[in-house]
């Protein structure tokens, strides 16, 4: 089973949640963790790409787009969407708003929650799937 962990943001806007994504993928990365960060959609997807270069003065986060054939999909953070490939990182990072039918494959799960009313209203369906599956449950207020 794998540890959840709800993190609910404050502000309602798309940015600050991707902007948590970065973070958190640049700590695991930082604790020698592998990250796969599933996005809604392409767009969302290049987003974290552009924002994993300039989220933070002198940040250096290596990672690599699922899908491209440039050399970078060995990286530690891998940012995909859809039913791409996921290989087998030590965290799932979803800013879905579904399930990945790949996580049973990772130890532990990451759910960025906005406190837009319709992404908090889906992640609690998210949250009773996981609970209903038997997975450990944390929620982290931001």
């Amino acid at each position: 089973m794998a540890r959840v962990d709800f993190y609910v943001l404050a502000q309602v806007d798309e940015r600050a949640r991707h902007l948590l994504a970065c973070k958190l993928a640049e700590k695991a990365w930082r604790l020698e963790n592998t990250v796969y960060i599933h996005a809604k959609n392409r767009s969302d997807a290049e987003r974290l790409d552009e924002m994993l270069w300039t989220f933070r003065d002198g940040s250096f986060v290596p990672h690599g787009l699922a899908g491209r054939d440039d050399g970078t999909e060995v990286s530690p953070i891998m940012i995909g969407y859809g039913e791409q490939g996921t290989g087998t990182q030590d965290l799932l990072i979803n800013l879905c708003d579904e399930i990945p039918s790949t996580f049973e494959g990772f130890p532990r799960v990451a759910e960025l929650v906005t406190s837009d009313e319709s992404c908090r209203e889906k992640s609690r369906k998210r949250y009773a799937v996981y609970r209903d599956q038997g997975h450990e449950l944390n929620t982290h207020k931001l």
